[in-house]
Order: structure tokens, then C-alpha cells, then sequence
């Protein structure tokens, strides 16, 4: 699964999962929308908040989704614990800091959005007129959808990985066949990152829509799982055979993250990213990978991977490594050795074997 979450903040993602759909929240606040009325909920009581408030009234019961609909009739803003087991206040007038910059133009929203700015808590604002439940957290402002139409959007966006994914595996087979022909370039290598970023990011979107579908999303997930795979452990590999020393793939991540789509698209841009001395204006230029993915399929510790990367240098030394050029690396004995040399020709087998299959 994407580990990054890069598309919402954590502070979202937690709210999301507060307010989708199973949960008491999410069933108090579509029944306050079925009877056409509106509502303000805050979705936390510590004493920072309860400063802001004015007037209304002390609960301090139970929550339910009967009791949130029930007072949501009033006017004012509802005050619920941060694990939204008790309804704290009703009927409260809010008065967050006026100088919280807003994109809002509705009272209710635009309360809604400096409170959660302000004090960094999530708040849900459901319009009266429109239908139309916001849910603020994180700075950032995400309207919840419809069940079903929220699960149109995922199967589409399934359909979408899917694609790509055999795009990247595409790009990945033809990077492994010129690793093996050392004859690497540049180009290769931009087009697994460009193909496996844009896998990442759709997971990405898919992934938020599963944490707002709730209970909703089981086989979701199981589809997302199916097709995501390994697939980000495949990327790191690859960007650590060709980064330079000093540069680290977590850097590396950030910075095609940080591209908009189209950046990513364009081969020069998802080259640099691997910030090689040489720069990425030449895409034909030869380069040559330290071999790290390739021993991946070689069950080896790291320190044993990162020892032998660093006495051959390339994939071509290694390949043409014998049994006994593997045992001058320290740890390598002979019976690691005669793996590794099995392990390696039966890569280049294998992607012989795919390339004209």
C-alpha cells in the first residue's frame, strides 16, 4: 500500500475516517441532510476551543445520531468530544479569530474554516440550501460525496492504475533487459520513474477514496492490494541504483512528488530528479546501475547487498563476477557466492525470455 499518503494531510485522513460512512457521525450528519436542515459540528471539547464558544447550552450526554439531528434543529454550533462518544455543547455561537484568512462565502463555512484553521481541530459544516457536507481539517477543506457515486470514482480510478501498471512493468522489463546488455540510458530510467509516480500517485487518490468510503470500501481495498503489490519497493530499488552518493531515495521521492502532473510527464523533469552529475538534458547519455534491484532477488542481508554493490560498482562487473571474484567480498562465502552467480544468470534468462515472449 502507498506508505506516503501524500494526496491529504494526516490531520484529513484521521478526520475522513472519523466521518465516513458506518461510523455515528457520518449517520447523525446524513440525517440532519435527509431532513433538509444544516449544521455546524466541531470535533473536539479541550479548553481552547470551548474559549471560542458563546452562549448555548451544556450537554455532556452520549452521542447519537437521533441527539445530533435533534439539536442540530437549533441554530448554533455543536460541540462533540475528539473521539465523538459525547456531545459536550449545543446551540454555541463560535467566535474563532476573524484575521484567519477564508475562501468561504456562507457564515456557517466560513466559521467552519477558521475554526479548523485556528485551532487545528476538524470540523464538519452540513448547507442547509444545497445538501452539501464540508469537512475541514489539516488546512485543507474535503466535501464528502456520495456512497455510490464515490464508488464509481474508485472502480474508474482501479481501471486507471491498472493501466499504468502495466505501463510501469513495461518500462521496468525494458530498463532490466538493458541492465543486463549494459546498455543503460538515461531515458530508460526516467521512463520507470515517470510511469511509477504516476502508479503512485492514482493509488494515492484511491487510497483517500477507501478511507472515506469506511466500511463501504472492503473490497476496495482488496482490489487496491491485488494491483499495488510490491510495486513502491520496486521504485526504491531503482532509484538507488542510480542516485548519486549522498543523495537518498526518501529526497528523491519528495522531489517527483512535489511536480505536477505535468512535470512528471515531460522525461527531462523525472530525470532530474535523480540529480546526476552529468544532468538530464542528454536522455540518450549512457549510465550505469549499481546493482542493487538486482540482487534484490538474492536473499541477502543488506549489509551483505551494500558490501558487494560497493566492491563491483556495476551491474556489468557483476555479471561478469566468477564464484570466486564473489568471495573476496567479506561475508560472501562459497555457498552465497554460488547463489548469487545462479541468481544473476537466471535473471538474464528470464529477461531474455520476456523480452521475446
Amino acid at each position: 500500500m502507498p506508505a506516503r499518503h501524500r494526496s491529504i494531510s494526516e490531520e484529513l485522513r484521521e478526520a475522513l475516517e472519523t466521518v465516513a460512512p458506518g461510523t455515528p457521525l457520518r449517520a447523525g450528519i446524513e440525517r440532519i441532510v435527509r431532513a433538509k436542515g444544516g449544521a455546524l459540528v466541531v470535533v473536539n471539547d479541550d479548553p481552547e476551543v470551548l474559549a471560542i464558544c458563546s452562549g448555548g447550552f451544556l450537554v455532556d450526554a452520549p452521542f447519537s445520531p437521533q441527539r445530533l439531528s435533534e439539536l442540530a434543529k437549533m441554530d448554533g454550533a455543536i460541540i462533540l468530544s475528539a473521539e465523538c462518544d459525547r456531545i459536550a455543547r449545543a446551540n454555541v455561537h463560535l467566535v474563532p479569530d476573524p484575521t484567519v484568512p477564508t475562501s468561504e462565502t456562507g457564515t456557517r463555512h466560513r466559521t467552519a474554516e477558521r475554526v479548523a484553521k485556528s485551532l487545528k481541530v476538524p470540523v464538519v459544516s452540513a448547507s442547509e440550501e444545497m445538501g452539501v457536507i464540508n469537512l475541514y481539517a489539516g488546512g485543507s477543506k474535503h466535501q464528502l460525496q456520495d456512497v455510490s457515486r464515490l464508488l464509481d470514482r474508485a472502480n474508474q480510478a482501479l481501471q486507471t492504475l491498472e493501466r499504468y501498471k502495466v505501463r510501469l512493468e513495461d518500462a521496468m522489463l525494458s530498463l532490466t533487459s538493458a541492465e543486463l546488455e549494459d546498455a543503460v540510458s538515461l531515458r530508460d530510467v526516467a521512463a520507470v520513474l515517470q510511469r511509477g509516480e504516476m502508479v503512485l500517485r492514482i493509488a494515492e487518490e484511491i487510497e483517500t477514496m477507501i478511507v472515506e468510503l469506511g466500511v463501504e470500501a472492503r473490497l476496495l481495498r482488496l482490489q487496491l492490494d491485488e494491483l499495488y503489490g510490491d510495486i513502491e519497493d520496486e521504485l526504491n530499488l531503482v532509484i538507488t541504483d542510480y542516485i548519486p552518493p549522498g543523495r537518498t531515495v526518501i529526497a528523491t521521492l519528495a522531489e517527483l512528488a512535489a511536480l505536477s502532473d505535468d512535470e512528471v510527464l515531460d522525461l527531462r523533469i523525472a530525470a532530474e530528479a535523480l540529480h546526476r552529475e552529468e544532468g538530464a538534458k542528454d536522455l540518450d547519455q549512457e549510465v550505469a546501475p549499481r546493482g542493487v534491484r538486482l540482487l534484490s532477488r538474492v536473499k541477502l542481508s543488506d549489509d551483505s547487498a551494500s558490501r558487494i554493490v560497493e566492491h563491483f560498482g556495476t551491474v556489468a562487473r557483476l555479471q561478469r563476477a566468477t564464484v570466486p571474484d564473489l568471495m573476496e567480498v567479506d561475508g560472501v562465502d562459497d555457498v552465497t557466492a554460488a547463489s548469487i552467480k545462479e541468481a544473476l544468470e537466471r535473471a538474464t534468462e528470464t529477461a531474455i525470455l520476456d523480452q521475446y515472449s
